[in-house]
């Protein structure tokens, strides 16, 4: 056979399948197991198969919209409206819509009815909405990998969030610090379980003992100074405090003062999330830039590709971050 002549139902003959799980293992939606999902591709990519977009379009009629789904803390966080404003502009560039999603969610059928494709940004594995998203029966993109158990194939696209914890953890020690703590978020999120994982991971293998303490997920500066302050309280050989949550560094900072030791000279603080609470501190607080709008438009980009039948459904793409040094870890 040629691409020319080789159809779904040919795909579905050589597989041993039927017509519809042909379509949805290549489409990656549906309820298809890896296996088989596996399989089906194999065989396509065997037979030179290739999908015709405009029969697609045609099959089910576009919405010219694609939905975003953010965690629940985000309306209060600088970084996801940042990331929401990028993939917004990144859609608007291929003609689509953004619909905001609740962050409760709806029944995936429903959701699959409004539009083309999802966006969910940092899912949780105790979120009871996100499963229906992924089973929504549309192509969908995380942004960070989903860490609960999935239906079927989501493309996604990912931050080295080990790498850069472990980026502040050695610049930390490289000042000086010798006795580092971690004010870490909790919740099942790739981005917050990596973390905690490296704050352990990385103490055991400099044979140093991270003092490794658990904050929500969106910690306001008032709860990173309470924290903070009864970490120094309790532990007051700690020289360096990584704050993790979003605009929290501010009251690890406050915390500091308090307790006598100015930040950089007396207590070193840095923070996994850069914006305006670690760039206007006094001192300026040294932060992970984890570039939010230019990871918005990444992730909408990829859901565009998926779209357009330029990638496949389950591509997986990296974002780069930079460490940015500020006056709050300059030692004295």
């Amino acid at each position: 056979m040629t691409s020319r002549t080789v159809t779904l139902l040919d795909v579905a003959r050589a597989a041993g399948v039927s017509k519809s799980t042909v379509s949805d293992a290549l489409q990656g939606s549906g309820r298809v197991a890896a296996e088989t999902r596996d399989r089906v591709r194999a065989v396509a990519a065997e037979l030179g198969y290739r999908p015709n977009s405009a029969a697609r379009r045609l099959r089910r009629a576009s919405t010219g919209a694609v939905g975003l789904h953010l965690p629940a803390t985000a309306t209060r966080l600088d970084y996801y409206m940042n990331l929401a404003f990028g993939a917004v502009e990144r859609a608007q560039e291929d003609g689509l819509d953004m619909v905001l999603l609740a962050p409760s969610g709806a029944a995936g059928g429903r959701i699959a009815s409004r539009v083309d494709g999802l966006l969910v940004i940092d899912p949780e594995a105790a979120d009871s909405a996100v499963p229906g998203l992924l089973d929504a029966g549309v192509p969908v993109v995380t942004g960070e990998r989903y860490l609960g158990p999935a239906t079927g194939p989501s493309a996604a696209v990912v931050c080295d969030n080990a790498a850069s914890l472990t980026a502040l953890l050695d610049h930390v020690t490289d000042r000086g610090a010798r006795r580092p703590a971690v004010l870490a978020p909790s919740g099942s999120s790739a981005w917050a379980t990596a973390l905690r994982a490296t704050a352990r991971s990385w103490g055991r293998a400099h044979g140093v003992e991270v003092a490794l303490r658990t904050v929500p997920f969106a910690a306001t500066p008032a709860e990173a100074e309470e924290a903070t302050r009864a970490l120094l309280t309790a532990d007051p050989a700690v020289d360096a405090v990584i704050c993790a949550p979003d605009g929290s560094a501010p009251g690890v900072l406050r915390a500091a003062a308090a307790l006598g030791r100015k930040a950089g000279p007396g207590l070193l603080v840095a923070s996994c999330v850069d914006g305006p609470a670690t760039r206007n501190a006094e001192p300026p607080v040294t932060a992970v830039d984890l570039r939010p709008a230019a990871y918005g438009r990444a992730c909408a980009e990829l859901l565009c590709d998926i779209l357009a039948d330029r990638t496949a459904p389950d591509s997986v793409r990296r974002h780069a971050w930079s460490l940015e040094t500020r006056a709050s870890t300059r030692p004295a």
